[in-house]
């Protein structure tokens, strides 16, 4: 049986306490098999002012094509505009690939 892809996701969140709410929910549901996240600083433009504040990335472990369920899950914890994008990877280890399978089997 062929192994299905695994992609990176990398969320914005306002604080390391929100993306932990949301990580936790995306594990618990095994949407994910894994997550980090750590403080950054952003720019960004809001109605024509460039904005600078403290965000914190979630990346995301998990299979391919999983956005939408991820975005399900953050949107019930985020209620502001963020960024959710997913990066294909070309390849990645065997022993990692086969832990997400095993954890993240679909019931």
């Amino acid at each position: 049986m062929p192994r299905e892809e695994i992609a990176l996701y990398y969320l914005t969140c306002s604080t390391p306490e929100e993306a932990q709410v949301v990580a936790n929910d995306l594990l618990r549901q095994k949407i994910a098999v894994c997550t980090n996240w750590f403080p950054i600083t952003c720019a960004y433009l809001w109605e024509g002012e460039i904005q600078q504040e403290a965000e914190t990335v979630l990346i995301v472990k998990a299979r391919a094509g999983r956005r939408e369920a991820i975005e399900q899950v953050v949107r019930r914890h985020i209620d502001y505009t963020q960024f959710i994008g997913e990066l294909p990877l070309a390849s990645v280890n065997e022993a990692f690939a086969t832990w997400l399978d095993r954890e993240c089997a679909d019931e």
